[in-house]
């Protein structure tokens, strides 16, 4: 009886993740997010609805520049979003992309080091921190993080380059309002 509780404790502890969350307003998610992008040593993934916080485009392109590989599939309203983040990100030479096959594109996650998986209602956004009821997750699980990985790179093969806000004339140099 012994040996099978312990083996089922062992089992138990073998699969069970390391999860952190965090709420808002004012909870702190947007600081959980860009201190786990500063520990980012390999690869940076993310889907994101809404993007315009300034601290996260910051810590993504500061990653990207640590040699890290970053790629971002944003939803097509980043196209036409006045304070989205896509142009910075993308102007810096990190591969962004739009995801336009669905009406909504509304994934919220980063999958680092193919081992820590971000994910919640959290957009990732200054409103979202400031003033909205959020939630974000941070999981260490290599097996989800290998989920979410295969998803995103699914989503990556029906997406488009972004090379500029529709409409826009960042192409040619003009700039658009700056990110939050």
């Amino acid at each position: 009886m012994k040996l099978v509780l312990l083996s089922l404790l062992l089992a138990l502890n073998s699969v069970a993740a390391d999860i952190q969350v965090f709420f808002s307003p004012n909870g702190g998610c947007t600081k959980a997010v860009v201190e786990n992008l500063n520990k980012a040593t390999k690869t940076v993934l993310v889907q994101a609805y809404s993007f315009t916080s300034a601290p996260i485009a910051k810590a993504l392109v500061d990653a990207e520049k640590r040699g890290v590989k970053v790629q971002v599939i944003l939803d097509k309203s980043n196209w036409t979003e006045k304070y989205s983040s896509a142009d910075f990100i993308q102007r810096t030479g990190i591969p962004t992309f739009i995801d336009a096959k669905h009406n909504i594109a509304h994934n919220k996650i980063i999958v680092i080091d193919s081992h820590t998986v971000l994910t919640g209602s959290f957009n990732f956004t200054k409103a979202a921190e400031k003033e909205n009821a959020e939630n974000l997750l941070v999981i260490q699980d290599a097996d989800l993080a290998a989920k979410y990985t295969a998803n995103w790179e699914k989503h990556l093969g029906h997406c488009e380059q972004y090379t500029g806000a529709k409409g826009s004339l960042t192409d040619t140099g003009t700039k658009r309002k700056g990110i939050e």
